[in-house]
């Protein structure tokens, strides 16, 4: 595996690990985040759950264009994409069943609006190294490059 893969790997290994992550849609020309949960990782396609009732299902028929970030300790990935609610329904049912939380809030699969997010930019932080690793992915391009970064400062 070269380096682009390893990275990329790490990148979607902890979305699927650290399935929390703070998601902005865009309404009335402002920036709306919420909180919400990785249902499901397919290669760089990340697929979520919501209410057809709630602001955000509004927000993204109007708007699909989302960023999303997960953070934790020293490591965050930030993704860019559209919100796609041509889900199949084997893969809502799926969602569904395996994620206890929605059984608890929604009487059945059918209930939830399901959407995905084909990533189509993305930015991977690990600051534990040294130096740290800044990659930057983009999909639309098929591009890998650093992250630009602020110039040192003399002391």
């Amino acid at each position: 595996m070269n380096t682009t893969e390893l990275t990329l790997q790490q990148a979607m290994d902890f979305l699927r690990e650290h399935r929390d992550v703070a998601l902005a849609t865009v309404a009335n020309g402002c920036p709306k985040i919420r909180v919400f949960q990785v249902m499901k990782v397919e290669g760089t396609r990340l697929f979520f759950a919501t209410s057809s009732h709630k602001a955000v299902y509004r927000e993204l028929m109007a708007n699909p264009a989302v960023e999303f970030v997960g953070y934790s300790a020293d490591l965050s990935v930030r993704c860019a994409g559209r919100a796609d609610f041509d889900v199949p329904r084997e893969t809502c049912q799926w969602i569904y069943d395996n994620n206890a939380v929605l059984s608890r809030l929604y009487p059945s699969a059918d209930a939830l609006a399901y959407f995905s997010v084909a990533v189509e930019d993305m930015d991977f932080f690990d600051l534990r190294p040294t130096p740290p690793l800044m990659r930057h992915f983009d999909f639309v391009r098929g591009t890998e490059s650093d992250v630009p970064t602020l110039p040192q400062q003399p002391r």
